[in-house]
């Protein structure tokens, strides 16, 4: 069986909604019927998010205080 993921392990990506943008790890993919979701890592902080969630590059105007 092939799955083809969006993001690999090992990749960088940053949170939508995080007004910091804080670079996070992908560090495990969870694959259910239906449902692809990735654990990222920021520090000593890990969370589960599916791929919408997530961007390959920060979002400026989010760092900048342009939007909250």
């Amino acid at each position: 069986m092939i799955i083809d993921t969006k993001y690999d392990i090992g990749d960088t990506v940053f949170l939508k909604t995080d007004y910091d943008q804080k670079e996070r790890l992908v560090t495990r993919i969870q694959m259910t019927q239906g449902n692809v979701m990735y654990e990222v890592s920021c520090g000593t902080e890990n969370s589960w998010h599916y791929d919408f969630e997530l961007a390959t590059e920060k979002d400026l105007r989010k760092v900048l205080g342009d939007i909250r």
